[in-house]
């Protein structure tokens, strides 16, 4: 068990588990054919990035200083993820009188407005972001979203300072 937590092995179970997430975000869009809104798609980018930074930290096998960096990107976009999550699951306990009306789709935006307009409107969420289409156990998928990115956000940043304790002790040595 202790292997698991040290920084490299850690930042492969950060890379699959968000290979993962992104696969099964896309099952259920191409197979179930449940069509993920703009925050769900802002969503699966900031997996995209928490496991390519986990990626690229596991191929590079950085020293401690490299270890915080890396730690720090996956923070970046743990942290964005879980704002990300945690408005969809705001606008999903909206009482239904407060929901805002569904928008316009987000190709359609990208292609017609400048990108911080687009984020702007996005952010503000619409009708079909406080959808809930998918649940299990009582959560909705941008429940358990924002649990995934607590979680490896949380356990990084512990498992790197774990390890660059344990490497520092034995330089002490």
């Amino acid at each position: 068990m202790g292997f698991i937590f040290r920084a490299r092995p850690w930042y492969l179970i950060v890379a699959l588990s968000c290979a993962a997430l992104l696969g099964y975000a896309l099952y259920v869009q191409h197979v179930d054919f449940l069509d993920p809104c703009p925050l769900c798609i802002f969503q699966r980018v900031a997996f995209l990035w928490l496991g390519l930074v986990g990626l690229a930290a596991f191929a590079h096998n950085p020293g401690l200083k490299g270890r915080w960096a890396y730690t720090s990107l996956i923070a970046v976009g743990g942290i964005a993820g879980a704002a990300i999550a945690g408005r969809h699951v705001w606008l999903q306990n909206l009482p239904p009188d407060q929901v805002p009306e569904c928008g316009m789709g987000l190709n359609y935006m990208l292609d017609s407005m400048p990108f911080l307009e687009v984020l702007g409107e996005v952010f503000g969420g619409s009708g079909e972001c406080a959808t809930i289409d998918w649940s299990f156990l009582g959560l909705s998928m941008p429940a358990w979203t924002l649990i995934w990115y607590i979680g490896l956000t949380a356990v990084t940043i512990l498992v790197t300072a774990r390890d660059n304790a344990r490497a520092q002790n034995l330089k002490a040595r």
